[in-house]
């Protein structure tokens, strides 16, 4: 008996090629719509679907493969009388091969000006439906949904024309892609309506995301890891990088680059950060990108040997000059861009220059994605929330009785901006517009104090003093004016506000209440 392959795509990239395999191997190839259409423009001979089912496509094509004489050739077991009986009565043929992938609901989805009628036209209804069907019953029946699995396709059915149990290995391997494509599909719709529907959080969370890359390992060499990005998603981000030159990246390579731009990203003036193990050790804006950076190495040189650095401009042959330096050594550079004269300064002027990741992120824009929820897995389940992003909600006030100078609230500014992406209980200390010692991740607030004074020393003598939440008691105010700090931003709304205003006007300090906390844990 002839056996039959039933192919509809989208995506036509190779689809010639496979379907000319199939018809050489003496398959009767099964079409719709544009697919035969192109098939039959590159001389193959394809029957219609509309001919096997004996109904033309119906409704704009809403209905075209929705037919028992589809689907119950390809959910028939070949192995049950019962079932073959069925088809030989209803005059049902079998399909053995599917190949199909589904309507480009992303892409309608993402393109400006779409109407909602047109994006809803573009979900696919038959074609997931053969694909589930045909991946149910993979121990008979080959699908196919990614164009790069046409030729194992080929080999493995010239396989099984020697042996009859060749073949099922791939064949649950080709089911597994079929299964995670429709879901990935669903899950697409589902983010799409709850965007409509303004549906932040839904009682049922599904998440779409693609492989991007295989990693060496995760945090540890023990721990196998991957990377898995959102498909289409459009803010500038370490998902969506070219890397120009270096090393593969590691996991905590991608941690920490993605803390570093989301820190410049906190910036519109020219903005360097410079992370390690998720921290910020440095960060500095100015006038010029050089001067950024230059304030950024500043903040705790020793930490940044080895680190990660973000800029939020593109990087020229300066601004490399000044980063390949022989006494510091970098892992990842994040930047929107980096000229052609950069790069090669970048990666030859320093023994680790070979070695250094260099990623373009692309131009960075004001506009942040909403949508995309921050997620953080513990054993057995999910906390998910919406990012934190700007500072719309504060309502800030001076509540010391001396007001802050223009220059300190200038470093104020600055400082609060960090601290939120200093892991608490975080505190910073900022001058001119530079991080000059930071505390991060301590159990008690006042020892993150003493630890950023540690760091900073005399450079904070007339600093300023951010803090992610607020002073439970006036002890930290205490510390920070021994140290020299002159004005501290908080968010405020402890029990023992009172004593910390007090502590404050003692020591001739300026106190800004933000009434908004930023915990990072």
């Amino acid at each position: 008996m002839q056996r039959r392959a039933l192919i509809s795509v989208t995506d036509k990239s190779g689809v010639v090629e496979f379907a000319r395999s199939l018809v050489q191997r003496d398959f009767e190839v099964l079409s719709t719509g544009g697919t035969a259409a192109t098939l039959r423009t590159a001389g193959l001979p394809v029957t219609d679907v509309a001919q096997v089912t004996g109904f033309p496509e119906m409704l704009d094509g809403r209905v075209k493969t929705l037919h028992p004489a589809v689907h119950g050739g390809l959910l028939a077991l070949r192995d049950n009388p019962g079932h073959q009986s069925a088809l030989e009565q209803h005059g049902i043929a079998n399909i053995d091969v599917v190949a199909v992938n589904l309507y480009a609901f992303r892409e309608a989805a993402a393109r400006i000006g779409a109407t909602d009628e047109h994006i809803i036209e573009q979900i696919d209804i038959g074609g997931p439906s053969m694909i589930r069907s045909a991946a149910k019953n993979h121990r008979f029946v080959w699908v196919v949904t990614d164009p790069r699995d046409y030729d194992a396709v080929i080999s493995g059915l010239d396989a099984s024309e020697e042996d009859a149990g060749a073949g099922i290995a791939l064949r649950r391997r080709l089911a597994a892609t079929a299964f995670r494509a429709t879901a990935a599909y669903d899950a697409a719709i589902c983010g799409w309506f709850g965007t409509r529907l303004g549906d932040v959080l839904p009682p049922v969370l599904v998440l779409e995301a693609g492989a991007a890359q295989p990693l060496r390992y995760g945090e540890n060499p023990q721990q196998r890891a991957a990377f898995y990005v959102r498909p289409g998603f459009k803010e500038s981000s370490i998902s969506g990088v070219r890397q120009l030159a270096g090393k593969e990246l590691s996991y905590n390579n991608i941690m920490d680059a993605d803390a570093a731009l989301e820190l410049v990203k906190e910036f519109s003036e020219p903005a360097a950060a410079v992370i390690k193990h998720a921290n910020p050790c440095g960060c500095g804006t100015g006038e010029s990108l050089g001067e950024a950076f230059a304030r950024a190495m500043t903040g705790d040189p020793q930490s940044a040997f080895g680190g990660i650095i973000a800029l939020n401009g593109e990087v020229d042959a300066a601004l490399a000059e000044a980063i390949a330096q022989p006494d510091t050594f970098l892992e990842v550079i994040v930047a929107p861009d980096f000229r052609p004269e950069a790069v090669e300064i970048l990666t030859t002027r320093c023994k680790w220059g070979k070695n250094v990741r260099l990623l373009a992120c692309g131009p960075l824009s004001s506009q942040r994605d909403r949508s995309d929820l921050a997620v953080r897995k513990v054993v057995g389940g999910y906390l998910v929330q919406e990012r934190d992003l700007g500072f719309e909600q504060e309502q800030r006030t001076v509540v010391s009785s001396r007001q802050p100078t223009p220059r300190e609230l200038a470093d104020l500014e600055f400082a609060w901006r960090v601290c939120k992406h200093v892991k608490s209980n975080a505190i910073v200390i900022a001058a001119d517009r530079a991080l000059v010692g930071a505390g991060a991740g301590q159990m008690s607030r006042v020892d993150s104090v003493f630890m950023a004074g540690h760091k900073a020393g005399a450079r904070a003598q007339g600093a300023v003093l951010a803090s992610d939440a607020f002073f439970p008691f006036r002890d930290s105010v205490d510390a920070a004016a021994a140290m020299g700090i002159t004005a501290i931003i908080q968010p405020g709304g402890s029990i023992k506000d009172k004593d910390s205003i007090a502590a404050a006007d003692q020591h001739g300090l300026a106190l800004i209440f933000t009434g908004v906390r930023h915990f990072r844990h």
